[in-house]
């Protein structure tokens, strides 16, 4: 490619909106353009690293057995309320009507599409296992579009679906595609990691989200760096603090705490640390039935320096939709107003359910649902009942004993790129999607689904690489990967058949060459191609030719290296091997 016949539109300066590096760097650097909120226009030189990406899936989905396909944009909203998500999916689904004034859905994924496909085509066990996968656009109608491509609305994303005969057949296909896609990351050159995760919307009952490692990312990693456990933070389990639970040594006193609402207020106040208070979450759960909505009250307690994990929040028994009680419930229960809410002496039953580190906590200070007062020397047995449910509700922090009982755990933050989930029967069984199994009889198919981000991997690749200087691409997904930047082309016969020579050669050789063949001062040139992140660069002078050499520098470097013209193929071709 030569730079003059190709499309190069670089900025000095980023757009205002632009928030984060990876958003001001795509922009600056003529990859993406904005059209609206959360919606970019591709611009050639950011759709060649999105072809890249799209190369690299494609191989190694094929490799793993899957078979492309392509699913539309748009799709009958009758398909997602067979499986209720119409409804469950909320404003993040996009809805419209045709001319008829059918509904449809613009697709942010495809469970229920490819299921409609599968429970058509697919009759009996011998026809599995089967495994279908796209490229496609998606749209999110994001409440808050941001980040540029981390999270716009919308984005090109890779979804695959797998189908078997039972469950042992399921979680096979699973490992074959989280394996696939541990060759993917690899073959990206990001550093990555795989972590257990919760289900979320999609549903299922086991998944791994994919991160790619970024002290920018949305999202914590929760891993042991002696052993193989690792979690994002929703689905790390917080194991208790102490083993036993302590004796009491204090008597149950209440204690004057005036303007003290927050725990460590309360503890500053008393003298005493933070770890020695519990914190009260008072939560309200609604059942309706025959018309009546029946109201149960729960106070989740905490101890005063973690933090509520609200998806483990909602997995507690008779918690999977709850709200925060209101403050004119909190009198009615409690008697008091938030800020000094505990576990003794509420004016209504509740049920008390109490993290794991608090159940083993004894002479702890809590609300005494008496504005301006806290009891100090609680006890469990002694001066409130046992908890009705012991459950992790909390964060864990680093430095906690790790699940598996091999160390303590270490948080790093990432950005989720893939997500692999075993589905089992939740589509196929509301989609009545079945197969005749060997004895003919129709048994529901086990299912799998697996998405990789296409356009996100860009921002989490310039999060992961860049310098004050641009983007620093992985050579497997740069938009080129060699830069040739001659010294007066138009004004040096010597530069100009040099420059030719080299460019012929490593076209020939199967690297991605641009020619920058555009007439412009060094600095400027050199500039351009630190920004947009090319990782070889190679510059040819007229003095250098001279003296029997060209000037090499990979894009991470601190200097350049000179290397003789006869030498310079095989040298980068070493340097892209590395």
């Amino acid at each position: 490619m030569r730079a003059s016949r190709f499309f190069i539109s670089t900025l000095k300066d980023a757009p205002s909106d632009a928030e984060i590096v990876s958003h001001q760097l795509m922009m600056r650097a003529g990859m993406i353009k904005r059209l609206g909120s959360g919606i970019y226009t591709y611009m050639p030189m950011g759709l060649r690293v999105i072809r890249k990406v799209e190369a690299i899936v494609r191989e190694e989905m094929n490799q793993a057995a899957a078979i492309e396909l392509l699913m539309p944009l748009v799709q009958p909203a009758e398909l997602w309320q067979e499986t209720g998500r119409w409804d469950k999916m909320g404003a993040e689904l996009m809805r419209v009507k045709d001319r008829h004034g059918r509904e449809y859905a613009i697709q942010p994924t495809s469970e229920e599409v490819i299921t409609d496909v599968v429970r058509t085509e697919i009759k009996s066990y011998r026809q599995l296992p089967l495994n279908f996968y796209h490229i496609q656009t998606k749209f999110r109608d994001e409440r808050r579009p941001r980040f540029g491509l981390m999270r716009g609305r919308e984005f090109t994303m890779k979804d695959a679906y797998s189908f078997d005969r039972d469950l042992a057949g399921m979680q096979a296909s699973y490992k074959v595609m989280f394996d696939a896609y541990t060759r993917i990351f690899t073959r990206f050159g990001l550093k990555f990691r795989a972590v257990a995760a919760d289900n979320g919307a999609i549903g299922g009952s086991g998944s791994h989200e994919f991160h790619v490692i970024a002290h920018t990312g949305e999202d914590a990693l929760v891993y042991c760096p002696t052993s193989d456990y690792a979690a994002n933070m929703e689905a790390a389990e917080a194991l208790a603090l102490t083993g036993e639970r302590p004796a009491a040594t204090e008597e149950l006193s209440k204690a004057a705490t005036p303007d003290t609402v927050k725990c460590e207020t309360v503890a500053a106040l008393l003298g005493i640390d933070l770890a020695r208070t519990v914190k009260t979450i008072a939560l309200t759960a609604e059942t309706e039935k025959d018309g009546k909505i029946t109201k149960q009250h729960f106070m989740l307690l905490l101890r005063g320096d973690h933090e509520l994990n609200e998806i483990k929040v909602g997995k507690v028994a008779g918690l999977a939709n709850h709200r925060f009680t209101t403050e004119e419930e909190l009198l009615e229960v409690y008697g008091s107003i938030p800020g000094y809410l505990g576990p003794i002496g509420t004016q209504l039953p509740v049920t008390v359910v109490a993290d794991r580190t608090v159940d083993k906590m004894s002479d702890f200070v809590c609300g005494a649902n008496d504005a301006g007062f806290h009891y100090t020397g609680a006890n469990w047995g002694r001066d409130l009942p046992e908890a009705a449910i012991v459950a992790d509700l909390r964060n864990v922090v680093a430095g906690d004993a790790s699940p598996d009982g091999k160390g303590v755990l270490a948080i790093e933050r990432g950005i989720e790129v893939g997500h692999v989930f075993q589905l089992g029967t939740a589509y196929s069984e509301s989609m009545k999607a079945t197969f005749l199994d060997e004895n003919g009889k129709p048994a529901p198919l086990q299912m799998g689904c697996y998405g990789i981000g296409i356009t996100r991997i860009l921002g989490a690749a310039i999060e992961q690489n860049f310098d004050d200087k641009g983007i620093i691409w992985p050579a497997s997904i740069a938009p080129f990967e060699v830069v040739l930047c001659p010294m007066g082309m138009d004004r040096s016969e010597l530069v100009k058949e040099q420059t030719e020579q080299l460019y012929a050669a490593l076209q020939g050789a199967g690297v991605d060459v641009i020619l920058d063949d555009r007439g412009q001062r060094p600095g400027a040139m050199f500039a351009d191609w630190e920004l947009i992140g090319v990782p070889h660069r190679v510059v040819i002078g007229e003095r250098g030719l001279k003296e029997g050499k060209l000037e090499y520098q990979g894009r991470r470097d601190t200097e350049a290296t000179g290397v003789a013209p006869s030498d310079i193929v095989a040298f980068i071709q070493a340097k892209m091997a590395q």
